[in-house]
């Protein structure tokens, strides 16, 4: 059942993008060496502040949008390092515990064991850590002053509703492009696409809260599992993998042929999910069961 609206309340955006920068100097807030947990968190409130001032940017009018959208990716890109090192390691401790045999035979592979043994505790990398905590801490200074100061109490919710489909709409086409061609490269990007979209619809759930709150449960099952993907696909090329290197050890072409099979578990569950939402043929409006009527 599609619902008529003849106006639009959404969630408001300045107190939401103000607070993940708090949530996200709170979460760093007297930390020497950030663990796992931290560092994702992080780096998904970035990535919600990033979809945010995508969403909202359009209507500012200036360049203040540009100038956060380029902060907040900075701070991914300073803590990407520090949470790739903690996952190839915690990936690489789960496989060996469920494949002794197969790491038994790998025990001198050169690149396994430094990935087991990375530590973001250790010294070195704790003083390069330090380096980019400050500079995090600087630059979410600096954005969060510059929200402070910009208003967005005249956002139009009809444009925003614009805006929300021409996200949906480049899901639609990279969903596309997955299924003709899954190769890596096009389902990291699909899963950044679905990403943004599903950041950006939270602020639309007061127009049909039942039906967003459960699209959002799905695409948060979908990107993980999109996200679980991209994981092994990092740690491969962390090892240095290639196919049909004469140099590789039968241990390691069976370890890849795991991981491979791992991923293809991510894939089964992100299909069937992606289809219902983001098959070409859907419009935003029947997928989210509710229409806005411009008077």
């Amino acid at each position: 059942m599609v619902m008529e609206l003849n106006y639009v309340k959404l969630k408001e955006v300045k107190p939401a993008l103000a607070g993940y920068i708090i949530d996200t100097k709170a979460l760093l807030k007297g930390s020497v060496v950030p663990g796992e947990k931290v560092i994702h968190d992080v780096r998904v409130l970035m990535k919600k502040s990033r979809a945010v001032m995508r969403l909202v940017g359009p209507q500012l009018g200036n360049d203040f949008f540009t100038r956060d959208i380029l902060a907040f990716r900075e701070v991914g890109r300073i803590m990407c390092s520090w949470r790739d090192t903690s996952v190839h390691r915690k990936i690489l401790k789960e496989l060996s515990k469920e494949n002794p045999g197969i790491f038994s035979r790998l025990k001198e592979n050169e690149k396994i064991n430094a990935l087991l043994m990375k530590n973001l505790t250790d010294h070195e990398h704790s003083e390069e850590i330090q380096v980019g905590l400050k500079k995090i801490d600087d630059l979410l200074n600096i954005a969060g002053h510059r929200i402070r100061f910009q208003s967005m109490d005249k956002l139009d919710p009809q444009q925003l509703i614009k805006d929300l489909e021409l996200t949906y709409l480049s899901v639609m086409h990279i969903y596309l492009t997955c299924r003709n061609n899954p190769k890596p490269e096009n389902i990291h990007e699909f899963r950044k696409k679905a990403k943004k979209f599903f950041y950006q619809l939270y602020f639309f759930r007061p127009l049909n809260p039942s039906v967003v709150k459960s699209i959002e449960k799905k695409l948060d099952i979908m990107t993980r599992n999109l996200g679980k993907y991209n994981d092994y696909t990092q740690l491969v090329k962390a090892l240095g993998y290639k196919c049909h290197d004469s140099n590789n050890l039968p241990a390691m072409d069976e370890l890849i042929m795991i991981i491979r099979d791992e991923q293809d578990k991510c894939l089964s569950k992100v299909w069937p999910v992606a289809y219902k939402i983001f098959c070409p043929g859907q419009n935003l409006v029947n997928v989210l069961g509710f229409k806005i009527l411009v008077i």
